[in-house]
């Protein structure tokens, strides 16, 4: 996931030659039923898991039975999908294609009009203020290649004491969806559990998140105004800003305690 350049380092003292380390950027196209659906910029490490947790994100996949095969091609970055039923959803989504404000130009097909549907979350989970940091802290420690790298986002699906699945991509939006891929594969359960992003809480990531059934949205970044309303809505408690020993909850701030 990473790859070294000769650089030319200037500061105040003068030029020197030099290396940098980059993360790799990789398009992966998602073939679902022989019709090509998208191309998504990425990283190219769980590439399975990606295309499945982006389809599952979309509504394209409900459970790990629907699917037949999956199909693999690291060298010309493919995955193709076949499920047991073709639905005849993709050329119908093509048509609805919203350009999110992921990195690498995140692409969705959900539309405002499909939030209205969506059902509340009605998890009784809590977590202390101790074990949000203590989580946060082990979530920022876990990325090996934003240490090295400083260009990738990361995710986790987490217990209220332990980190679970740990994920990373160019895309914010991305290490999410890889994280759900996951899950269904390994048939690993969302509810009563948490999410840790690196990344901007926008509308869309909330979407994802409240499809999967999850509670509670932690982030070290801030939230956008249309993420605030959809958590309230959707009954998820949203929790940004949080760094060191401090943090903001903006909705649903009773599953939160102080001890």
């Amino acid at each position: 996931m990473i790859e070294k350049f000769p650089i030319v380092r200037v500061t105040e003292q003068g030029m020197s030659q030099g290396e940098d380390i980059t993360t790799m950027e990789f398009a992966l196209t998602i073939i679902l039923n022989n019709q090509e659906l998208v191309t998504l910029l990425c990283s190219p490490a769980d590439l399975k898991y990606l295309a499945i947790g982006f389809l599952v994100s979309e509504g394209l996949l409900n459970s790990k039975d629907e699917i037949k095969k999956i199909v693999v091609d690291d060298q010309r970055g493919v995955v193709r999908v076949e499920t047991e039923e073709d639905k005849g959803l993709a050329s119908q989504l093509l048509f609805k294609r919203l350009i999110t404000s992921g990195c690498g130009r995140g692409a969705s097909f959900y539309s405002a009009a499909d939030a209205k549907n969506q059902a509340r979350v009605e998890s009784q989970i809590v977590i202390s203020a101790p074990q949000v940091f203590a989580l946060v802290k082990e979530f920022q420690h876990r990325s090996q290649v934003y240490k090295a790298t400083g260009g990738v986002h990361s995710a986790a699906l987490c217990d209220t004491k332990n980190i679970i699945l740990f994920s990373e991509d160019i895309g914010r939006h991305n290490a999410i969806d890889k994280i759900f891929g996951e899950c269904m594969l390994t048939d690993l359960p969302t509810e009563d559990h948490l999410i840790i992003t690196s990344g901007r809480i926008s509308s869309e990531i909330l979407f994802k998140v409240a499809k999967r059934n999850i509670p509670i949205l932690i982030s070290k970044s801030a939230p956008t105004n249309l993420g605030v309303k959809l958590a309230a809505d959707f009954g998820i408690t949203l929790i940004g800003f949080a760094r060191g020993k401090r943090m903001n909850v903006y909705t649903d701030s009773w599953r939160v305690v102080a001890e």
